[in-house]
């Protein structure tokens, strides 16, 4: 019954506040998009204010009643130093790191002020990752940079960011829960093989291969016993010149390409990783490569921006569904 009703709240009160801060690239904290509400420090407070209040009216003692006063007057004017700390701001979404899935990714943000001030004890953090803590000394903005994990490969969506902070003495905790609308290109979890995958299903201008072949003519071999009966030269041997063999050879294609058809039998997530880890073997060589996948093929090609055009295809090959964002309509994770 509680989990329902957590469950119930956590709903709703995801749907408004993404009516109240919907998602932008930048965005600005105010009255609207701040919350501040007590911390179990503060409730601890408000406890012993409540008891001298108790003891002063019990016992008609006015010195407990000044120090009820001040007290309150302490956290009266804490709300309004706690409140001040994070209004004025402007965070916004610089950019996000590319990482491979299962590794740690990192969201570079920016915290801007209009006007040069200090505010102190600032952390951000996605849900269930580490915070980040920081400050900004009467500087107009400062970059920060987020940690997050890469669960799984494609365009990830970490959710709604938490901005907040404590100061200054703890008792009230000042937050907002803000979605920049971030991208996270996350591509496969590579798998490495001993050998690299080599497909050369068509000819190539490579150099002539040696061995037993099926396409260029290449010459004439004395016959050997055990040579096959379709390869002798029969006009030679009409012409009593003798008997020979005729040798074939094919043209080996030096272009590696890495297909999708190399790996049979196994999953889609897993071909892709281990295309995915051939990839980043071939890249470090010198030779052409291209990619190979249904209703897909890249040329080869061995430059940097080929390497990063292969791994976003790979990253974004049939992108799996995401059904637990989907049971959360209004952000991609609760609140």
């Amino acid at each position: 019954m509680v989990e329902r009703f957590g469950k119930f709240f956590r709903y709703h009160f995801s749907h408004w506040v993404y009516g109240r801060i919907p998602p932008s690239r930048s965005i600005a904290l105010n009255n609207r998009s701040l919350f501040i509400f007590p911390s179990k420090a503060g409730f601890g407070f408000l406890l012993l204010v409540l008891i001298c209040w108790l003891m002063a009216t019990n016992y008609e003692n006015n010195v407990v009643f000044a120090i009820t006063c001040l007290l309150i007057s302490v956290f009266v004017i804490t709300i309004l130093h706690s409140f001040s700390n994070l209004s004025g701001l402007k965070l916004s979404f610089v950019r996000a790191t590319p990482a491979f899935a299962g590794e740690q990714l990192v969201v570079e943000l920016v915290l801007h002020q209009e006007q040069s001030r200090y505010r102190e004890s600032l952390s951000l953090s996605f849900l269930g990752e580490e915070a980040v803590a920081t400050t900004l000394h009467d500087q107009e903005y400062i970059h920060v940079k987020v940690p997050l994990y890469a669960p799984r490969r494609g365009i990830y969506n970490p959710g709604r960011l938490t901005l907040e902070s404590a100061y200054p003495l703890g008792l009230l905790r000042v937050w907002s829960k803000l979605d920049l609308d971030i991208g996270c290109l996350i591509y496969p979890q590579p798998i490495f093989t001993s050998s690299e995958t080599v497909n050369a299903h068509s000819r190539g201008n490579g150099p002539l291969q040696m061995g037993d072949g099926s396409e260029d003519f290449v010459g004439l071999n004395n016959y050997q016993q055990g040579d096959s009966l379709k390869k002798i030269a029969w006009k030679q041997y009409a012409k009593e010149q003798g008997m020979y063999t005729k040798h074939y050879a094919d043209y080996q294609d030096e272009r590696i390409w890495l297909d999708w058809n190399d790996f049979p039998g196994l999953d889609r997530e897993t071909r892709l990783s281990r295309l995915c880890g051939s990839l980043l073997q071939v890249s470090a060589t010198d030779k052409a490569y291209g990619l190979r996948l249904p209703g897909i093929e890249i040329l080869p090609d061995n430059n940097e921006e080929h390497r990063l055009k292969i791994l976003r295809e790979l990253a974004l090959f049939e992108e799996p569904s995401r059904g637990d964002e989907e049971e959360q309509p209004f952000r991609k994770k609760p609140l």
